[in-house]
C-alpha cells in the first residue's frame, strides 16, 4: 500500500489537522516528519476542540498509530505535557511511537533562540522562541542530543558538555548571560528519557514494515511549503523541510513508496511572523478575515496576516511538492463579501510575472494582480456534496483549482469534523 504525503501549499495555519484528522479513520500510521512546537494543529470533534503543538493529529483516531517521526526536533516537557493533556480528557495516547533518530530541544536551545531573536531586534525573523532552529543547527553541525542518547548516560554527558562549550562563551561574552551548567541540564534530560521510554522505537522500520504489510501510512507536514527553508521565503523561513521531500528524510520512507501527495489551501491566504506577503491586507477585510476566520496562532496566540488568495504560491507549491490532489480549508469564511479578489499574478518593476520569482528582491517588491470573482450570501456550512454550494461559491473553488494546477479533491465549509465536502477519496 502506498503512503500519502499531506503537507501545506502557503504559509501554514491552513488547516491541516483538519485533513489529517478526516483521513485518521481511514489510515493506519499517522507520522510527523518535520517540525517542532513550532506548529500548531487545531482539530475539532463534535464539541470538542483540540490544539495539538508535536504530536500526530491522528493520535485522536483510536484506530490509528500516531508516530513522531525522525525529522522532528522534540521537546520532551512539551511532549509529556501534551500527552498529560490529552490524558486527562480521555484520550488514548499509548500508542504513540517516537522516533529514536529524533533529535531534542533543550533547555540551552530555547535560551539562545530567545536572546538571539532579541539581539536581532528590527532584523528578527520571528521565530517562536521554542528552540527549533538551534536545534536543527545542532542537528547539522553534529553535536545534538538525539532520543537516543537519553540512555546513555556517559555519551549524553559527553554531548551536552561538547554543544554547551561554544555556546557558554557567546552566552556570557555576548549576550552577557550566565553560562549553562551541563550537569543540570543531563539530570534533567535523563528524568525525561525515563518517562517517555515507552514510546521510543525504531519508526522507519516501524513504518516500512507497515507498508510492506498493506497498511496505509500518511506523513503530515508542519508549517507550509513557503516557510520550507529551501524552497520558502529564505530567511523568513522555519529551519526544516515541510516541503514533501521531507517527509522521505523526515521518516526513512522511500520517495517509491509514495502515490499521493495531498496539499492543503485556505481560500484565502495567511501567514504569521515576518517576510514578503503580496496579497496582504491592512484594512476592514484583512481585520474581518482575521476575525471571522479566527485567525489566530494556535501555539503561540500571535495575529495572523490576513490576504486574498494567492495563486502564484499555490501554482509553485505545486509545482516544488509534485502534488496529486488539494484539500481546500475554510471557504466558509468568504461567505458574505459581495465580490472576492484572488491574485493572479505579481507586478514587478511594470512587468507582469506569473510564476514566483526566485529572487529575494524581486519577491519583495512584488505587487499582487487581482482578477474579481462574484462572492456568496448563502450558508454553506450545511454543505454535504459540491452541488449543495451556491453557484458563485463553486465558480470560486473552479477558478482556484484551475489556476493552482491540480485538483481540489475536497473542501472545508466548517470548523467542524463533519463539515467536509469530499469530491474524490484521498485514498
Amino acid at each position: 500500500m502506498p503512503a500519502l504525503v499531506l503537507l501545506g501549499a502557503q504559509w501554514g495555519d491552513e488547516g491541516k489537522g483538519k485533513a489529517t484528522d478526516l483521513l485518521g479513520g481511514s489510515v493506519d500510521y499517522v507520522v510527523r516528519y518535520q517540525g517542532g512546537n513550532n506548529a500548531g494543529h487545531t482539530v475539532v470533534v463534535g464539541d470538542q476542540k483540540y490544539a495539538l503543538h508535536l504530536l500526530p493529529s491522528g493520535i485522536l483516531s483510536p484506530e490509528c498509530t500516531p508516530v513522531i517521526g525522525n525529522g522532528v526536533v522534540v521537546d520532551p516537557a512539551v511532549l509529556l505535557s501534551e500527552l498529560s493533556g490529552l490524558n486527562d480528557r480521555g484520550v488514548d495516547t499509548s500508542k504513540l511511537l517516537v522516533s529514536g533518530n529524533a533529535h531534542l530541544i533543550t533547555p540551552y536551545h530555547t535560551t539562545v533562540d530567545k536572546v538571539t531573536e532579541r539581539f536581532l531586534g528590527k532584523r528578527r525573523i520571528g521565530t517562536t522562541g521554542r528552540g527549533i532552529g538551534p536545534a536543527y543547527a545542532d542537528k547539522i553541525n553534529r553535536v545534538g542530543i538525539r532520543v537516543q542518547d537519553l540512555y546513555d548516560e556517559s555519551i549524553l554527558e559527553q554531548k551536552v558538555e561538547a554543544a554547551l562549550d561554544g555556546k557558554n562563551q557567546i552566552l556570557a561574552k555576548l549576550y552577557n548571560r550566565r553560562a549553562i551548567e551541563a550537569g543540570q541540564i543531563v539530570e534533567e534530560l535523563l528524568g525525561y528519557g525515563e518517562q517517555i521510554r515507552p514510546y521510543v522505537a525504531d519508526t522507519a522500520l516501524v513504518l516500512n514494515k507497515a507498508l510492506d504489510e498493506d497498511k496505509v501510512v500518511l506523513m503530515e507536514g508542519g508549517q507550509g511549503t513557503l516557510l520550507d527553508v529551501d524552497h520558502g521565503t529564505y530567511p523568513f523561513v522555519t529551519s526544516s523541510n515541510p516541503t514533501a521531500g521531507g517527509a522521505c528524510t523526515g521518516t526513512g520512507v522511500g520517495p517509491t513508496k509514495i502515490t499521493r501527495v495531498i496539499g492543503i489551501l485556505k481560500a484565502y491566504t495567511t501567514r504569521v511572523g515576518a517576510g514578503p506577503f503580496p496579497t496582504e491586507l491592512f484594512d476592514e477585510d484583512g481585520d474581518k478575515l482575521r476575525s471571522i476566520g479566527h485567525e489566530y496562532g494556535v501555539t503561540t496566540g500571535r495575529d495572523r496576516r490576513c490576504g486574498w488568495f494567492d495563486a502564484v504560491i499555490a501554482r509553485y507549491a505545486t509545482r516544488v511538492n509534485g502534488l496529486t490532489d488539494f484539500f481546500l480549508t475554510k471557504l466558509d469564511i468568504l461567505t458574505g463579501w459581495e465580490q472576492i479578489p484572488v491574485c493572479v499574478a505579481y507586478e514587478i518593476d511594470g512587468k507582469r510575472v506569473d510564476e514566483l520569482p526566485f529572487s529575494q528582491t524581486d519577491f519583495h517588491h512584488a505587487k499582487p494582480v487581482y482578477e474579481y470573482l462574484p462572492g456568496w450570501t448563502e450558508d454553506i456550512t450545511k454543505a454535504k456534496t459540491f452541488s449543495d454550494l451556491p453557484k458563485n461559491a463553486q465558480a470560486y473553488v473552479k477558478a482556484l483549482e484551475e489556476m493552482s494546477g491540480a485538483p481540489i479533491s475536497a473542501i472545508g465549509v466548517g470548523p467542524g469534523r463533519t463539515e467536509t465536502i469530499e469530491i474524490n477519496s484521498f485514498i
